[in-house]
């Protein structure tokens, strides 16, 4: 069986939860919109139901920094995603993702998903009530379990 890509079916259902679920559509364009010094430094951590963009940051004094160009920061992001941009942005030291170490075509290579992967992943998503829903929980575990194990994001 040859591993589909979900990227899609996920946002679709991200979009469910309004300003929260723009979070993936962050992710993808803020190395590209704040640069890459701040992007090894902060990073997008969860969007808040008031469309606040809660960000990560390396220390107290990147989140300080951060915090006085906050109106740049949000034109920027405004200037790459539109409307589904953060209007305001709230800057904390927290968990910042490591830098990967492969190159990206190696990153973003499709796993090789067996039936044993499969059947894991709708064990996984068995007690999920919505169908739909449960589906595509169980293709993104079983592709998630398909990865090696120092390759899965946290």
């Amino acid at each position: 069986m040859k591993p589909e890509r979900i990227g899609d079916d996920v946002k679709r259902e991200l979009d469910r939860f309004g300003p929260a679920g723009a979070i993936a559509d962050v992710v993808a364009v803020w190395p590209d919109a704040v640069g890459d010094s701040i992007a090894r430094n902060a990073w997008p951590a969860r969007i808040a139901r008031d469309g606040t963009l809660h960000v990560s940051t390396s220390s107290s004094t990147w989140a300080f920094e951060l915090g006085l160009i906050e109106g740049r920061l949000v034109e920027r992001l405004t200037e790459a995603l539109g409307e589904r941009a953060p209007q305001r942005l709230r800057f904390a030291p927290g968990r910042l993702p490591e830098p990967g170490t492969a190159p990206e075509e190696a990153r973003n290579a499709a796993p090789t998903v067996t039936e044993q992967h499969l059947q894991a992943g709708e064990e996984l998503a068995e007690p999920i009530a919505d169908e739909k829903l449960r589906k595509l929980v169980a293709k993104a575990a079983a592709m998630s379990l398909a990865k090696p194990r120092n390759d899965r994001s946290v």
